[in-house]
């Protein structure tokens, strides 16, 4: 086999092909090569047969390499997987072969070049080990620091154990063009990069994933064998091509001076061939030959071995163990090619498991039977068949869904469906709804649930008969028959106290203390609402909104307003006994904006004017929440509650706090408390707004520590948002406080909502992240849920999957719209499940990953050590990066970081989230920003976490 000889095309995925008896090699130039004469070597580390101490006159000889001749890995026995140098991951250099590699004889003229001179390194024969266990790589992961600052740059080494980074085209001739054409002579070309493996590879079950290798400068990864001496005429490079898929492009190799020899750092020597090559007889303690030292006068195959008959050279200095930074993938490199290579294209959403495109690629889908990715996002979508497989992954098995996203406007949004009285079929038993996966028996007249496997009957007027195919013929007339997405219209049965729901109200809650008013917030609010009340949301074409309106202000007493429109100014009443609150009117306190206009104008003209010269500092918090809920459950509606807040509630009232921040608690067992409430009263009362559908939006304007963790709690668990603006002053906070209030206003919101995720048999949803109230442990409650919000699921396994059937999720959303119509949004995605690794790490997605593991830390930190939470984000990732590193990639040396192609990216976004201010706060961060940051993330999407844990920089130059 040449070293040069061109690689032919490889089947799907880059796996080697058989060996083909008679398989013509070309040599040099592309012109038929003899067959190799017998090597004047012996095995290695065996005897020399007629070895020469020096080299016959007249003879040139290119000096000795500085590694051991290649071997083939001994026959793995039958049923165990055999990895040989070229792993699952990687591509093999041309045809897969059992014939011993072609290699000229030492004695063949290359032309009149300076050789280079023999140096001899002491070195010690290291053995090759087993790859690196999970603690080595999380000891590896945390030592890894990216910075400029880089060690001496080493030779360029030849191929490890993993995956080639960039080689050059293989091509067995080569005109003198291009990047790798023939070298004149006097000049040494580069390290040829040959593998050489000649084992023929096992058949794979399935097509091997892509990986990317990354060598540390201190690792000392081996290298193959290499040619020193110029190029034969039009002889160029072996390599596999540039344009293959299982290759990470870096920069080409240098060329060397003349007169350099090559050599690498220490590390382990290539793996062992296969005793058929002559010479190489096999020993019973698993080496080659008698033990024996160097040969006197020449360099030893490894530095640092001892020599004979030369002088030592001086110990050469480690470098320090650091990761090129260079070499750690770009993740705009990788945004930039998946817009690239998937955004021209519309995302079909018909066949099972497809991996969407990245959430920073601009991409159309079309809705052919599974949820869009703008619904649901998973972490993998090829789920394993056995929990003992998960378990030995490690990748956690979740999804991240947002059942009420905003579409673009090339989307249609979901069709509804209206089935009458009768309401929307469902099964019998688990309750599932009817989706594209039912399949339909006994003529269309029942169907088996494809999640539970029941039959169930089809109602009379629901039948319809069925194709060739099995099909409904009114498949396709059918959303829920043809759809991935799509909504139906709730009968009375869905609604609470059987009694169709109102429409909703939106009550503003001021805060008029004297922090407020000296801000000049509450004249820019009043100025503001005075214009945004006329773009609440609507329903479709609705000419004007069903919401209605109600405004309430605040310091340590109440202030309601009655905005009749009947009245000619609004009129105000108080209500000083906050520890019983009470509404003390019904009528005209939420009213329609377009019949009450002149007096809500008027209203919010007066209000900045009436507080203008209070003095009252302190706040109460807890029964302002109280009295929106209760207006809203006298009016028999769900709303929500917009405050806006400027200072800790320490007036004497129910949900008074103190000031407890204290930053010697940071690093310390006890921080965990800095994160929790001070007092369970607000998880009391946010249950309450819960059950009345009261969901609650907080705007914060603090000038010191206002305690976010406490006074946050309500926002979370009702579904609500919070908004901080430290130090608020209008001319330099006013544009961001009203762009985050117009958006927060207008966007659709569906109110009392209770979500349910549905699984087919095999797994089940165990655990829930966002903003919501959980009173049992499968539904999720959300008095209101907007188009940002998200509830990331995750699953585990209960008994074994099906290859064939894979898995399926349904997410059923029941909601009321801003219209007050009852609906059930239906959300349905069918994954694939594997019983191979490498279809596991084939298939997952790194964005959706770090969702799952921020929130999940986030969370944990409430009851952990903020160290630990740390500890354990480590040793997931280095887990999961070990088990592909022991049972998807190639072996390799220790130094190397192999990473799956889809996750190249995890070590750089997870370090991301490590340095966190949550999880690593700076000296300047306060415990109200990291309490504000932890329940910010807790209910983001997959994009939203992109761009926080790693945001884009852009330039700012002076045109």
């Amino acid at each position: 086999m040449n070293v040069n000889q061109s690689a032919p095309p490889l089947p799907p995925f880059g796996q080697s092909q058989p060996v083909y008896p008679g398989y013509h090699q070309s040599s040099y130039g592309g012109q038929p090569g003899s067959t190799a004469p017998p090597t004047p070597y012996g095995a290695y580390n065996g005897p020399v047969p007629g070895y020469q101490q020096t080299p016959p006159p007249g003879v040139s000889r290119a000096p000795p390499s500085s590694e051991a001749p290649p071997a083939s890995t001994a026959q793995a026995p039958c049923g165990q997987a055999a990895y040989g140098q070229f792993g699952q991951g990687d591509v093999q250099n041309g045809p897969s072969s059992t014939v011993q590699m072609q290699r000229f004889p030492g004695s063949q003229p290359f032309g009149s070049v300076p050789l280079a001179p023999v140096v001899s390194q002491p070195t010690v024969l290291q053995p090759y080990g087993p790859p690196p266990t999970s603690a080595q790589v999380t000891a590896q992961l945390a030592g890894m620091q990216i910075s400029g600052a880089v060690a001496p740059a080493l030779p360029p080494v030849g191929l490890g154990y993993g995956p080639p980074t960039s080689l050059a085209s293989a091509s067995g001739s080569f005109p003198n063009s291009g990047l790798y054409g023939s070298y004149p002579q006097g000049q040494a070309p580069p390290l040829s990069q040959a593998q050489g493996h000649l084992g023929a590879q096992p058949p794979q079950r399935s097509a091997p994933p892509q990986a990317s290798s990354f060598t540390s400068p201190a690792s000392g990864g081996p290298r193959m064998p290499s040619m020193t001496g110029p190029l034969l005429s039009g002889q160029g490079f072996g390599g596999p091509s540039l344009s293959q898929p299982n290759h990470v492009s870096s920069p080409p190799p240098q060329a060397l001076p003349p007169g350099t020899q090559m050599t690498g750092p220490p590390g382990p020597p290539p793996p062992m061939h296969s005793s058929q090559q002559p010479g190489y007889q096999l020993q019973q303690n698993g080496s080659f030959g008698p033990a024996r030292g160097p040969q006197p006068n020449y360099g030893s195959p490894y530095p640092g071995a001892p020599t004979f008959g030369s002088q030592p050279g001086p110990p050469q200095p480690l470098p320090p163990k650091r990761l090129d930074p260079d070499a750690i993938p770009s993740p705009i490199q990788v945004i930039e090619d998946d817009r690239n290579n998937r955004g021209s294209e519309p995302f079909v959403t018909g066949a099972r498991g497809q991996v969407p495109p990245l959430v920073t690629t601009n991409f159309l889908v079309k809705d052919q039977g599974n949820a869009s990715p703008r619904y649901i996002r998973c972490t993998s979508y090829n789920i394993p068949c056995t929990s003992d497989m998960a378990k030995q992954a490690q990748v956690p098995l979740a999804a991240v869904i947002k059942p009420l996203a905003r579409l673009p406007p090339e989307e249609a949004s979901p069709y509804v469906v209206d089935h009458g009285e009768s309401g929307p079929l469902r099964c019998n038993r688990c309750k599932a709804y009817m989706c594209p996966f039912m399949q339909f028996v006994e003529g269309g007249r029942r169907f088996q649930c494809c999640f539970c496997s029941c039959i169930n009957d089809v109602p009379p007027q629901y039948f319809q008969h069925l194709d060739h195919t099995g099909k409904r013929v009114d498949a396709y007339d059918r959303p829920e028959l043809s759809l991935g997405s799509y909504e139906f219209l709730a009968t009375v049965d869905y609604c609470k106290n059987n009694k169709f729901p109102s429409p909703p109200a939106f009550i503003f809650m001021i805060d008029v203390s004297y922090n407020a008013i000296r801000s000049g917030l509450v004249r820019l609010l009043c100025e503001e609402l005075k214009s945004l009340i006329d773009f609440l949301p609507r329903e479709g074409g609705a000419e004007e909104s069903a919401i209605r309106v109600g405004f309430v202000t605040y310091n340590k007493v109440l202030h309601f307003y009655n905005v009749k429109s009947s009245l000619a100014q609004p009129q105000m009443m108080v209500v000083s006994d906050v520890a019983d609150m009470f509404v003390p009117l019904l009528d005209g306190f939420l009213v329609n904006v377009s019949e009450s206009r002149a007096v809500i104008t008027s209203l919010l003209d007066q209000i900045p004017e009436m507080f203008a010269d209070t003095r009252e500092t302190e706040t109460v918090f807890a029964p302002v929440i109280q009295a929106g809920m209760e207006a809203l459950k006298a009016a028999e509606c769900a709303g929500k509650l917009f405050l806006f807040h400027t200072s800790l509630p320490i007036a004497e009232a129910p949900g008074k706090l103190k000031n407890r921040d204290d930053r010697k608690l940071i690093n310390t067992d006890k921080e965990k408390t800095l994160f929790q409430p001070q007092t369970g009263a607000y998880q009391t009362l946010a249950k309450e707004c819960v059950a009345q559908g009261c969901c609650v939006d907080l705007f914060l304007f603090p000038n010191q520590y206002v305690d976010v963790a406490t006074l946050s709690v309500v926002p979370q668990l009702t579904g609500g948002s919070v908004y901080k603006y430290a130090c608020f002053q209008v001319e330099n906070d006013q544009e961001r406080f009203l762009s985050d209030l117009r958006r927060d206003v207008q966007k659709v919101v569906g109110f009392d909502a209770v979500m349910r995720v549905r699984t087919s048999t095999g797994i089940r949803a165990v655990d829930f992240f966002g903003a919501f109230y959980m009173s049992n442990t499968t539904d999720v409650e959300l008095a209101g849920l907007d188009g940002d919000k998200t509830v990331t699921v995750e699953f585990k396994h209960d008994d074994r999957l099906n290859e064939e059937s894979g898995a399926l999720l349904q997410c059923a959303l029941l909601y009321t719209s801003c219209a007050g119509q009852r609906r059930l949004r239906i959300h349905n995605l069918a994954l694939n499940c594997c019983t191979q690794l490498a279809d596991l790490y084939r298939n997952c997605e790194t964005d959706t990953l770090i969702n799952y593991m921020a929130k999940f830390a986030y969370r944990g930190v409430l009851n952990s050590p903020v160290k630990t939470v740390r500890d354990t984000l480590i040793t997931q990732c280095a887990q999961i990066l070990a088990c592909y590193r022991k049972n998807c990639a190639s072996p390799s040396s220790a130094g190397q970081l192999i990473l799956p192609e889809c996750m190249k990216l995890l070590p750089v976004y997870l370090n991301c989230v490590l340095k966190s201010d949550v999880l690593q706060p700076g000296a300047e961060v306060t415990t109200d920003d990291r309490a504000y940051v932890r329940q910010l993330v807790t209910s983001m999407d997959v994009a939203e976490t992109n761009v926080f844990f790693y945001p884009r920089l852009l330039p700012l130059t002076r045109a």
